[in-house]
């Protein structure tokens, strides 16, 4: 099984009605060869907005993108426009970062509430395609320190 992610700094972006999103996901789990999990907290403006059937871009960063990591984790995505100034590609609505060590176009497949706490979620997308870089390391928590 190929490793997609790792408990790094995960990009979630989409454009959708013309509007770009985008957040900084911390937990995002590989639960299978083409499937991922991520955990999207209650004050997510880009969470808000994800739909099932959504097809969304995630960039699994590099080691040296701690800076993009940073600046998608700050503020929400209705407050300041988090794609200015960055290097990004669109695959239909799916917005990946350059030099991601992994950049995948992925579909949502299913959004829930995690029990006992209805305010946070859980997205179960689907992998449609990803682009490896093999030859650079993901960007770790440590390295977030």
């Amino acid at each position: 099984m190929a490793d997609y992610v790792n408990m790094g700094a995960n990009i979630v972006a989409f454009e959708k009605e013309k509007k770009k999103y985008g957040m900084t996901c911390a937990w995002c789990m590989q639960c299978d060869y083409e499937e991922l999990l991520l955990l999207i907290g209650s004050q997510s403006c880009t969470g808000h907005h994800l739909n099932v059937g959504d097809r969304v871009g995630i960039s699994a960063l590099s080691k040296g993108q701690e800076e993009i990591a940073n600046h998608f984790g700050d503020h929400h995505s209705d407050s300041y426009d988090k794609f200015a100034n960055q290097k990004y590609h669109q695959q239909d609505s799916a917005l990946l970062i350059d030099g991601a060590k992994v950049a995948m176009v992925c579909e949502v497949k299913n959004i829930s509430h995690i029990l006992g706490n209805e305010e946070d979620f859980l997205a179960h997308v689907k992998i449609l395609s990803a682009e490896v870089i093999e030859d650079i390391p993901f960007l770790s928590r440590e390295d977030m320190r």
